[in-house]
Parts: C-alpha cells; structure tokens; sequence
C-alpha cells in the first residue's frame, strides 16, 4: 500500500514522497532517490515514520513500529462496541485513558497500525488476505465484503453481531488495491458462499473492487446502496443501523456501470435524461416526424432506410418480456431512453416515445413510470452500451458476460456494421468477417441466441461483408413498399427467410403491421 505526499527524509521537498507500507522502501519524485540508500543510516525519527526492514531479512523491525503504551484493552470507537472489537480482535494502545491508536491484526499475524484519528501504517502485513477472514467459517449463505476494518466491523454490528442467530461473515479488503494474489489465496472462500454483498464506497476505486469482484464471482455480487452516508461506520455512528440492516437486506444484483438492469437505473434513466434539444432542418415533413436534428445523439442518413427492421427487434424485446426470457439488448443509432421508452409504448399501448408526448398530458409521466417499474420487475430486461473506444473484442465479452452473470438467454445488438469503425471498406470487411465467426461460434460454446440487424446494400446483400450471412444459422430478410400510396401497405412489413440451417425451410414467413399511434408492430391479421 502506497502512502503518498510524505516529506522526503533525503531532500527538503514536503510533499513529494511516496512510500510503500508492503515493501518498506520508497522514492522521492523531488531529489529522485530511493529510499533505504544503500549503506546510510537514519534517525529515529525516520525510520519511525518510515519502518525498515531487520539486516536479517525476517519479519521484525530494526525500531519498535509503535510506542510502548501504559495500555491495551478492547475499547469502544466511534459507535462500535467493546464486544465488537473483542470479536475482531482490535486492541487500542491507550495512554492515560485516551486512545491513540487501533491494531488491526490480519490472519497471518500481520497489522495495520492507525494512529488516530486516520494515519495507517503496516507493519508485517500481507496483502494478499482478507482482515477478518480467520474469524469466520467457509460456507454460508452470505459473506459481506468492505473496503476498511471499522467498516467491516460495523457492518457485523449491525447485522446483529454477537446477538445475531446467523453469525455470517464481515471481512475488509486489506487496501483499494489489493495484491493479486488475494484472488488466488482467497477465491475458494470466497466462492463458498451462495451470495457475495459489497458495502463499498461509490468511487472509482469502490467502482474498480465491484467489477473486479463481480467479474470472478458472476451472478452471486449484490451491491449495497449507502445513501447519504460514505461509508458503513458512519451509517453506525448516525444511530442509523436499523436502516442500514434494511439497506442490506434489499441489496440489488450488481451490475457494471455500463449496464442497466435495476427500478432504480431505469428509473434514473428515464428521469435524469435531459429533455431533447434540437434544431429544426427546415424540411416540413421532416420535422413533423423527428422534429429537428438532435444534440447528443448520432444522425445518419443512409438509403435504404425504413423497412422496420428496428421496430421488429423491439417487437421481439417485448415478446421475450411478455414470455419472462431474460435478454439483453443495444440498439446502437438510437438514444438509451429512446430504447426504454420504445418497450414502455408496447406496455401502454401508445406512443410515448418523446418526452415532450409525455410532457404533454396530465398523469402520463405516472402511468410511464408505473411501466418502467413493471419492466424492470420482470428480471428480464438488461440494456448495456460499449463506449466509444471498445469494439468486437468487448462485445464479445460482453455477450459471455451477460450469459454467465445473468443466465440471459438472448443477447441482441444493431446495426452489426456499426460495431466495426474501421476508416476503410477493406479493414471493416475483415473485421466484420472476422466478428461474424466468433458469434456463430460464441453462441454455440454458451448456447445463448445472438440477435443482431445488418444493412443491406444496393443488391440486396449484406453491406461491407457477405460473410455476415455465410456465418449466420439464420437469415430473414424484410421487405416494404415504403412508396406506396396506399398507408395499410405503406406501413406493412413481410418476413423471407432466406437461410434456416435449424430446420432447413425458408420463403415467406408473414407480414407485420407498424401502428403510428402506438409505435408498435403486429402480426398482419387478414379476414
């Protein structure tokens, strides 16, 4: 563990010393030297500060790492009590009766020495163990993981503690960067339990410590929300560990913060969403339909365009919701809120794809809201994005993610070529082709569907590659008479299946009908 912005003990810089607490060495980034200089001694009050290890190599200290105290008893600190430290074996050095510091003893007989109220140092210490981990049986229903000792000591507290039937298990990460060998040496405890619950904090480091757990252990992580407290010791010491408990206990699945799965994220989503910005093109037609071009989102102009493939996929969303199948989904050229409130019309029966239709009508903004909760209530329904410097190497382990993580029986994305940003047709070709291969085959290992829409081109074959289609089990194309003077077939789209390695039958397979008032498709129904 590095501690940083130390005054240096070999110049006269300040601040621009770092140390390592593990490896017991450290650099100035002012003079440039590593510290300990081979051969030089230093005063006491050095090597006080910044402990060195014995000549002999062992785990001893050529100074006593902390003072010699009148005391050391099990003492109650910020909210957490005697019988709490007792279990945890957290003695305080004490000196005529006030606290000065706090030993927090690790299982292999290492510590971390705070000299209050918030100045650590290590002495003998490992990384690559969990602070509490020795106190605790393997197996269990849930093991509760926290980024600090006091943290972990509340949370047990909290829980019940000694009075609790359950005695399940609170252990603290040794830093926000622990030794890889944590993993190793941890994972099959770890992995005993049913159910993995973080009280971390909701920073990048918090953040980083979630993936990475969640990442090893997938679909057992659940994520406490803290509110307005930073951390679980000040829940405890606010007189808040009723609600604390009840925070615990409704602990939502994690999810990375590229996906949104929960009431709470599509709830965010749909409110936090800033109303549509735009500029008008001047095209009369145009801006009835989309009412301008919109700030913070993409806007492509392409032919041929409007066939539905888009509106079928939700189609196909909302039957999977309506059948309770788990899936995932990316809709790449349209806004998140856009795809969310796309299900929500098939919910409501209506268009209310825009927020100013939403906007518009008195109660409405309730009844949206009613539906996105009903959606996310379904446990079926997860959207997730790449960023702007991932492509098909993260898609792919996005789809395995979100089968291993979540069971997701379907993973849908489109448009397929716009996975691919390659600045010539010759690199994205390859790329696309490459991809397609590691789809067909990645759906086979995980048996998971893959779903995707590609544009099609002049001909009529797959734009940029035609490998698209030779890797694909199945291939449907759509057709539209999107010139027609007559609306009914003007707003019909017919299903051909052109390739069904499954079953081997192809040909026509159906119409389906868009309805501009609800913004929904259906199966054409003839009479």
């Amino acid at each position: 563990m590095w501690v940083s912005q130390q005054p240096c003990p070999m110049c006269d810089s300040s601040d621009a010393f770092s140390y390592n607490t593990e490896s017991n060495a450290g650099k100035c980034h002012s003079c440039d030297k590593k510290y300990p200089e081979k051969g030089k001694s230093y005063p006491k009050e050095v090597t006080d500060k910044f402990p060195l290890w014995s000549r002999d190599g062992g785990q001893s200290w050529d100074d006593e790492p902390t003072p010699k105290l009148s005391e050391q008893e099990y003492h109650p600190l910020r909210g957490i009590t005697k019988a709490t430290m007792e279990k945890f074996n957290v003695l305080t050095n004490m000196k005529n009766g006030e606290p000065l510091s706090q030993e927090y003893l690790y299982p292999s007989g290492g510590k971390k020495v705070r000299t209050l109220p918030k100045d650590f140092k290590a002495y003998g210490m490992r990384t690559d163990e969990l602070f509490g981990m020795n106190l605790f049986t393997a197996g269990g229903t849930a093991l509760t993981i926290t980024e600090g000792e006091l943290d972990a000591m509340s949370v047990w507290q909290m829980m019940g503690g000694l009075k609790s039937r359950y005695q399940e298990p609170v252990v603290s990460m040794p830093s926000a960067t622990p030794s890889g060998n944590l993993w190793k040496n941890c994972f099959e405890w770890m992995n005993s339990f049913k159910k993995i619950v973080l009280v971390v904090d909701k920073d990048d480091a918090g953040n980083s410590l979630a993936n990475k757990i969640n990442n090893l252990f997938p679909g057992k992580v659940y994520r406490v929300d803290t509110g307005q407290y930073k951390d679980a010791n000040d829940w405890l010491v606010n007189g808040k560990a009723g609600d604390f408990k009840g925070a615990w206990l409704g602990a939502s699945k994690y999810t990375p913060d590229n996906v949104m799965h929960s009431e709470k994220d599509l709830l965010k989503l749909f409110r936090d969403t800033p109303d549509h910005v735009y500029v008008p093109t001047g095209i009369t037609d145009l801006d009835d339909k989309i009412l301008g071009l919109m700030q913070s989102h993409f806007t492509v102009f392409k032919a041929p365009t409007g066939i539905g493939k888009t509106e079928l996929m939700r189609y196909l969303e909302w039957n999977f919701i309506e059948r309770g199948v788990p899936f995932a989904t990316w809709h790449l050229e349209e806004t998140k809120q856009r795809s969310l409130l796309g299900l929500v019309s098939y919910d409501l029966k209506r268009n209310v794809t825009r927020r100013d239709i939403i906007n518009g009508e008195e109660g409405l903004v309730d009844k949206v809201e009613a539906s996105i909760r009903k959606i996310a209530a379904s446990e079926c329904y997860y959207q997730y994005f790449l960023k702007e410097d991932q492509g098909a190497d993260d898609l792919c382990q996005q789809i395995r993610f979100f089968k291993e993580a979540y069971n997701c029986k379907f993973v849908l994305f489109e448009p397929i070529q716009d996975v691919i940003s390659s600045a010539s047709a010759g690199e994205k070709e390859a790329e696309l082709a490459a991809l397609s291969v590691r789809l067909s085959k990645l759906a086979a290992e995980l048996q998971v569907g893959i779903i995707s829409i590609g544009h099609t081109n002049e001909d009529g074959d797959f734009k940029y590659c035609k490998m698209i289609g030779q890797r694909a089990s199945v291939v449907i194309s759509l057709h539209r008479d999107k010139e027609s003077d007559d609306i009914d077939i003007k707003n019909t789209t017919a299903l051909k299946i052109e390739k069904n390695r499954p079953t081997s039958e192809d040909g026509k397979a159906g119409e389906m009908t868009f309805d501009i008032q609800s913004f929904t498709m259906k199966q054409k129904e003839y009479f």
